[in-house]
């Protein structure tokens, strides 16, 4: 476990790197084997004086996260249990991209990342606030999530989701810190336009990301036409009315001029008849817009239900009658459970009854991270 009494040099700018009185060419040297050799160790950095390097390794951590548990889909999705330096708990999910039509994988891979311990906003479909919310991620934890996947896993991540444990633009500074770390060709190198935000529809956060100069996208955890049916999976709707969420998407389209996906589950006799679907077309008319349907991910523990595939490809159908652009997300990761916060659930189960019959064991097989250049898994 990461040890709390060094700063975590992962959430630093360059100009925040305390070089002493060593020139200010060091920080591109120390940036470089942070993010492109992937060290973990000062006194690895050979080209750095020693001094300088005694300076950093009793001021910084440069360590990764350590992964107590790991999970593989059939379908190679991943799933990572981190443990943070506050012996906190967070999960990330590595997700292969899907078969394009020629039937060939594109070679791209996403990694679903947290924000927060826990989540305070109540999500009905939801697992990551079974447990409650602790407190927000710095952005070096965040950083760390990528760097620390990339090292075990041996590929290179390039697409970013903020779909994971927690409401990113809750914590929208440590978020906007970790992805300009992300983006830049200092830090990770990953394209802004393949960094995704998701947010359960904290209208005021998305007047102010509107107003960020980073071309991030926006997804909208809608999951409900009308207030009545929205009301009953995400109780930040009482807050924040559908009118109030969907004005603040047509607000940021205005500013930021790009395409808003809306991120819609499909629950058993809740959300999912063809009526709902005519709901929805009415009210995303004019947006420019993807809706992004998921069949429901069993949850343990919660009451939802999914439909089947026939009810699921009618709602699509009705959408795509009235002109809006819609995809059924081809499942990844079911049968590891890799909802958020499923993972960190369950362990927190198996600490409270570790012979329940639903209780996980650790992976026998190490999960020390591959040396750099170890063949990815396909």
């Amino acid at each position: 476990m990461l040890t709390q009494n060094r700063e975590l040099i992962h959430g630093l700018f360059p100009q925040e790197i305390d070089l002493g009185n060593e020139p200010a060419y060091r920080r591109a040297q120390i940036l470089e084997w942070l993010y492109r050799h992937r060290t973990r160790d000062f006194s690895q950095m050979k080209n750095l004086p020693v001094p300088l390097r005694t300076r950093l390794a009793e001021k910084y951590s440069a360590e990764h996260l350590p992964c107590v548990r790991e999970q593989g889909s059939a379908d190679t999705t991943r799933k990572f249990l981190w443990q943070l330096p506050t012996g906190d708990y967070v999960e990330s999910v590595l997700i292969p991209a899907s078969p394009g039509a020629d039937g060939r994988r594109a070679d791209r891979r996403t990694l679903c990342v947290s924000s927060q311990v826990g989540c305070a906003y109540g999500c009905r479909f939801c697992a990551s606030g079974l447990d409650g919310w602790k407190r927000h991620l710095s952005a070096a934890e965040i950083v760390l999530q990528v760097l620390s996947a990339q090292s075990i896993s041996g590929q290179r991540v390039d697409h970013i989701v903020f779909m994971g444990m927690g409401e990113p633009l809750a914590n929208l500074d440590n978020v906007l810190k970790a992805i300009t770390i992300l983006n830049a060709p200092w830090g990770m190198g990953i394209a802004a336009r393949n960094i995704t935000v998701s947010t359960s529809g904290l209208v005021k956060k998305i007047s102010e990301l509107a107003r960020q100069p980073l071309q991030i996208e926006l997804a909208i955890s809608l999951h409900g036409p009308d207030n009545e049916t929205r009301e009953k999976i995400m109780p930040i709707n009482k807050k924040h009315p559908v009118e109030e969420l969907i004005a603040a998407c047509r607000d940021y389209q205005a500013h930021k001029k790009r395409r808003i996906t809306f991120e819609y589950i499909l629950i058993e006799d809740i959300n999912s008849s063809q009526e709902h679907a005519r709901r929805l077309a009415r009210l995303i008319r004019g947006i420019d817009a993807k809706v992004n349907l998921i069949p429901y991910n069993t949850v343990p523990g919660l009451e939802w239900k999914r439909p089947n595939d026939d009810v699921c490809k009618k709602f699509a159908k009705i959408l795509r009658e009235h002109s809006i652009t819609c995809t059924i997300r081809l499942e990844k990761g079911h049968d590891i459970a890799a909802a958020c916060g499923q993972l960190r659930l369950q362990k927190f189960l198996d600490e409270k009854q570790p012979n329940a019959p639903y209780a996980l064991k650790a992976p026998a097989k190490s999960t020390d991270p591959p040396p750099v250049g170890a063949p990815a898994l396909v």
